[in-house]
């Protein structure tokens, strides 16, 4: 049996949604040292909808895939929708990942929720900060601040 489905391999192969936005209206970066992934999402936002995402991952294909796949999940949807994304519909999408990888769409739904988090914090929106991964308390190293 193949250790990375078609889906998989297409979105590592055919990354979509890949660059930066130089104005972007909120930016999540998040890494894990002990892998080395790290994975950054650009949002631009009109009425609370995505407009536009572009990532930038440096890490493994399932990172990159992980990443490819979740931006598709998101653009042009309500900001509600980019935050109720888990990590577990993006495996799902991907047609699965090995479990060793799983921390991949961990990577991209914390990277959307950060993304979507400055954006909140630059417009000044008050927000539940319960809904957002709390980097002080992080306990696998995977945020840092951009």
């Amino acid at each position: 049996m193949a250790l990375y489905s078609e889906t998989v391999m297409d979105h590592f192969r055919n990354p979509r949604n890949v660059g930066v936005i130089e104005d972007a209206d909120g930016v999540g970066e998040v890494g894990n040292a002990k892998c080395g992934d790290i994975m950054k999402i650009y949002l631009k936002i009109r009425d609370d909808v995505i407009e536009d995402v572009k990532f930038e991952t440096f890490g493994c294909g399932s990172a990159i895939a992980s990443s490819s796949m979740a931006t598709e999940m998101i653009k042009g949807r309500p900001l509600s929708e980019a935050l109720a994304l888990t990590n577990q519909a993006v495996a799902q999408a991907l047609d699965g990942l090995p479990a060793h990888k799983l921390h991949c769409s961990v990577l991209a739904e914390e990277a959307i929720k950060k993304a979507v988090q400055d954006y909140y914090e630059r417009q000044g929106v008050d927000y539940d900060k319960s809904l957002f991964p709390a980097c002080d308390s992080c306990d696998h190293g995977c945020c840092h601040s951009h």
